[in-house]
């Protein structure tokens, strides 16, 4: 049956793509890529990622557990911590092996940069576009085996499960289809697009979160979002990130009056973690009545940032701005999520073979605010371990098995203006510092939007799927709010 896989990815970001290319080249893998290969959160990934590669005397797991579990409040599940430090320097080797191009240093040692939250320098990177390279590398390596079939532009609209395993219905090129497999891993990234100003790409529209809720799967602290605190301020949808790691590198924060003001807030300054610099600057803006900050990093040489920094270094030149003289406007907006569906050591959900990698998983590692870095270190470390595990799985028998789908017949298409209705509600009521009250009201609203999707007869296309994604999670996030 060409349409049964030993294994389904749902999600070709780093998580997705690490779980293919840890399995056996045995398996029959197929791997959904949402849109473009390279649209995915995982690409954009500017500052590095976090490990402690060889152990010193000024470094250790030890210290990197610590710096987890202060960034994450102390909420951190101790386990998977334990696991994210002690196993980073196997998968960092095993992505160098494979190819990725980490920066070093004049005596050709890895170049380690800081970023908040971290006590030591151990962030690796590939100058700015650290997600780029990564997953680069393991794309590759992914899409040259003959035992995966990778296909872009494909969306998961609907996932049942069934005795013999998961049936998935597919939309490419306006027709849908089905696959079958025993195995799901979901790593659909996370649920940006559901506020007015992100971080995350197009493809974050939380789909893998609301096709496990509906299957049953437990789906944990949606409502542990984070704001960066330095996305380049404009009024795009998709805010272009300055990284962590241009703070890292000695970048100051500034107020409207072009003064420093993080030493009122907390002894880290700039370097505190994400949530307290983003709390930081909503209430140095209520203290002075304006929304305008910037980081001023003019300080540093040209070539320097030119050099370390070459895409924002560009991406600004665009915007009339040369960091190395001009300030950058900046403001806080969302960027990640902390929560999602909970799994245990391996990925598994409580839904026998479903499995859940990256952002759209819960494992407890980030606690209530996830540490700098640690995010592609997760989706590798948790990819390998969901990898490992399925093909224990793969051991036993199974059989190929179908399954039919029913299109609705007469359906009409959602109107519009839904998903921007989503959004306004969840900027309003749930930004970095919620309105208790605006989240008593859209929930009410977002309810109402949730049961028509779910009530009415709607076309089964990109625009309901993303809609009702986006209404499921706000659903979830404000009812665990209130």
């Amino acid at each position: 049956m060409d349409n049964y896989f030993d294994t389904i990815i749902v999600g070709a970001g780093a998580g997705g793509l690490y779980t293919a290319m840890c399995m056996p080249r045995t398996a029959r893998i197929l791997v959904l890529c949402k849109r473009e290969e390279t649209v995915c959160n995982s690409h954009l990934a500017q500052g590095g990622i976090a490990g402690v590669y060889k152990p010193t005397d000024d470094d250790s797991t030890a210290l990197h557990s610590e710096d987890t579990f202060i960034a994450g409040g102390f909420k951190n599940n101790p386990d998977s911590v334990r696991i994210l430090v002690n196993e980073a320097a196997s998968e960092i080797e095993n992505i160098i092996n494979a190819g990725v191009d980490f920066d070093r240093d004049e005596t050709g040692e890895y170049d380690r940069t800081l970023e908040g939250g971290h006590s030591r320098r151990r962030i690796f990177h590939h100058r700015d576009s650290t997600g780029a390279e990564i997953t680069r590398v393991i794309r590759e390596n992914v899409k040259s085996r003959d035992n995966i079939t990778f296909m872009e532009n494909a969306l998961m609209c609907r996932i049942a499960h069934t005795d013999e395993g998961f049936a998935l219905d597919i939309l490419k090129d306006d027709e849908h289809f089905t696959v079958t497999a025993p195995y799901v891993v979901l790593a659909t990234g996370g649920i940006g697009r559901v506020y007015d100003f992100t971080t995350n790409s197009a493809i974050a529209t939380g789909d893998g979160i609301a096709a496990a809720y509906e299957l049953g799967a437990e789906i944990k602290n949606l409502s542990l979002i984070q704001f960066h605190p330095t996305a380049y301020h404009d009024s795009s949808r998709e805010c272009f990130l300055i990284s962590e790691s241009v703070r890292g590198e000695g970048a100051y924060l500034l107020n409207c009056n072009k003064e420093r003001f993080m030493h009122n807030y907390d002894e880290r300054l700039e370097l505190a973690p994400r949530d307290v610099v983003s709390k930081s600057i909503m209430l140095e803006a209520r203290r002075t009545g304006s929304d305008d900050f910037y980081l001023d990093i003019t300080r540093m040489d040209r070539d320097y940032l030119s050099n370390r920094f070459p895409m924002i270094f560009e991406f600004l030149l665009t915007q009339g701005i040369d960091m190395s003289k001009d300030l950058i406007p900046v403001f806080p907006c969302q960027h990640y999520l902390m929560g999602g569906i909970n799994v245990d050591s391996d990925a598994m959900t409580g839904i026998a073979g479903l499995y859940a990698v990256g952002e759209c998983s819960h494992t407890g590692v980030h606690g209530n605010n996830r540490l700098a870095s640690n995010s592609l270190l997760e989706a590798l470390v948790f990819g390998h371990r969901a990898a490992n595990s399925i093909a224990e799985g793969l051991n036993e028998a199974h059989e190929p098995f179908s399954y039919t789908f029913v299109q609705p017949e007469g359906a009409v298409h959602i109107p519009t203006g839904i998903r921007t209705q989503i959004r306004h509600v969840m900027q309003q009521a749930y930004f970095v510092i919620p309105d208790k009250q605006k989240a008593i009201e859209g929930f009410e609203k977002v309810s109402d939007i949730k049961h028509d999707l779910e009530t009415v007869n709607y076309i089964i296309d990109r625009d309901y799927v993303e809609a009702r994604s986006l209404a499921t999670a706000a659903y979830i996030i404000l009812k665990e709010v209130i």
